[in-house]
């Protein structure tokens, strides 16, 4: 007999299960500043997070070409990997309450995953951070994957998973994640506690929006 499709809730890192906007905005204006360049508002660099660097290069400096994205992102890169070797990286806090509530939708039969626009190193090294590197079946990264709004991390997630796009949710903080969701055929919960505004996250597709981190579970269910 064919087994029933997974139910799989795929979370976004950076803005929805770890606030990572300082270390973030420090690096990008490490990277503009080693080129001489002026570094974007820090509200302009919190709305890329998310993306793929040379995709949120080429958002903040639209008017540059692609050898400037490129050196800009590899420069970003640099300047984390400079501040992680020198434990120079602040702490990227868990939204309070994310650790409860992916226990409780794993006790209830929900396999967790990843998308984000981290590397693997990076992701893996905020999840060993929070003692969460056993929790999730599937992590898709920027490494293997083209920029979200792109479906392929959640078309690889769902392979990973045995889920199927009705039976699988995309939690997250950014219009990219929702319309990523929307590319693939799944439901898109937004979350207000992150990096674009309600109104956003509506407009790219969120199916609805969790206001707080404890509205996440009856969502889920609803979506279920």
């Amino acid at each position: 007999m064919a087994q029933d499709p997974a139910r799989l809730a795929v979370f976004d890192c950076d803005g929805t299960l770890v606030d990572s906007q300082a270390n973030i905005c420090v690096a990008c204006e490490a990277a503009f500043g080693g080129v001489g360049m002026p570094p974007p508002p820090r509200a302009a660099i919190r709305r890329i997070v998310g993306l793929s660097l040379v995709e949120a290069m080429r958002m903040l400096l639209p008017d540059a070409d692609d050898p400037v994205h490129r050196r800009l992102a590899q420069d970003y890169k640099d300047a984390y990997g400079a501040m992680r070797i020198s434990g120079a990286l602040q702490d990227e806090p868990l939204f309070v309450g994310i650790d409860r509530v992916l226990a409780d939708l794993a006790a209830a039969g929900w396999v967790l995953g990843v998308a984000t626009g981290k590397s693997d190193r990076g992701l893996a090294h905020v999840l060993a951070a929070h003692g969460l590197t056993d929790t999730f079946v599937t992590l898709q990264t920027a490494d293997r994957h083209p920029s979200k709004p792109h479906p392929a991390m959640l078309a690889a997630a769902m392979a990973e998973a045995g889920a199927v796009p009705a039976t699988t949710v995309m939690i997250g903080d950014t219009s990219f994640d929702m319309a990523m969701a929307r590319a693939a055929g799944a439901r898109a919960i937004g979350v207000a506690w992150g990096y674009h505004a309600i109104g956003e996250l509506t407009f790219a597709g969120a199916d609805c929006i969790a206001t707080v981190v404890a509205d996440l579970p009856g969502l889920m269910m609803e979506a279920a």
